[in-house]
């Protein structure tokens, strides 16, 4: 019966350390910083920024049509880009 219960001990002690090794050392980590310049057109005015899950997202004034632009936060590499603009 000891035996047993030390068994279960350890085989608990394994699989928790095992959890704490995995999490500290796993490969992901941290991105490194990066200095990007994005270029924006000839009289455009930022509106707003913001958060969305993993993205970033920044909305524009582009001469009176609104556009907003999606950045991947980790590694700020455009994401995507939505134009609005009103029907003739």
């Amino acid at each position: 019966m000891m035996l047993i219960a030390s068994l279960t001990t350890a085989l608990a002690v394994a699989a928790v350390l095992i959890a704490i090794g995995y999490r500290l050392f796993r490969s992901e980590g941290s991105a490194a910083t990066a200095d990007i310049t994005s270029i924006l057109p000839k009289g455009a005015r930022v509106v707003a920024t913001g958060v969305a899950g993993d993205r970033l997202v920044v909305t524009l004034d582009i001469g009176g049509a609104t556009e907003i632009r999606t950045f991947d936060a980790r590694t700020l590499k455009p994401a995507g880009q939505l134009k609005f603009v009103s029907e003739p």
